[in-house]
């Protein structure tokens, strides 16, 4: 049978993972020492390094078993598989933010908002029950609100620096963000005993680490 294949988010949560990996006793040596390679052997299982998105299309579809992905990624792609575990690292949170000086929920006409995360800002303002106008945006979401192109943004926020230093304040938070464990579906009725094991073992080691 083939080894159980995890796939990891690279950058801070590949090597928030790989810590905890280490913790548990496996051996990460090749990952450690990965070079250009982007699927590795980590004791009796393998790893695979990719984006975010991609992280939760493999597990989705099937190409891997588990993934390590931040809870951003899950909530705005909608995923479908299990969401296990939450691993505590890479925490911070999905905010409204808007300039210092406006009141944003302020007066009757409908409010322009930039996104990285236009599904998790469309959801946030319907519960709230506002019509609101959704640009998604790639790059510095906090550009929209100095360029008059938009009242507020929905973005990540961690320290909150980048925002005081263009003149923005959380109005809102929406939701706090932690690097997650999830499941194929079909893997884990066809290799359940394993995957509860490995899982099993993370949460040992995150208790501990």
């Amino acid at each position: 049978m083939n080894p159980i294949r995890i796939a990891l988010t690279k950058g801070r949560l590949e090597k928030r993972a790989v810590a905890l990996f280490e913790a548990i006793g496996f051996d990460c040596a090749q990952l450690v020492n990965k070079g250009r390679r982007l699927i590795l052997p980590v004791d009796a299982y393998e790893v695979v390094l990719a984006k975010a998105a991609d992280v939760i299309t493999y597990v989705e579809h099937g190409a891997c078993d588990i993934g390590v992905v931040g809870k951003d990624t899950i909530v705005e792609s909608g995923c479908s598989a299990y969401e296990m575990l939450d691993l505590g690292f890479g925490k911070c949170r999905f905010a409204l933010a808007a300039p210092a000086d406006a009141d944003f929920f302020a007066g009757y006409h409908a409010k322009v908002v930039a996104s990285k995360y236009p599904h998790v800002a469309k959801a946030f303002f319907e519960q709230k029950g506002m019509d609101v106008k959704v640009i998604k945006i790639e790059g510095s979401v906090e550009l929209a609100p100095l360029l008059g192109l938009a009242h507020g943004i929905v973005d990540i926020v961690e320290t909150g620096s980048t925002l005081r230093e263009n003149g923005l304040v959380v109005v809102e938070e929406i939701m706090p963000i932690s690097a997650r464990i999830i499941v194929n579906k079909a893997s884990m009725k066809l290799r359940r005993g394993e995957i509860e094991q490995l899982l099993d073992d993370i949460a040992i080691a995150v208790q501990v680490h």
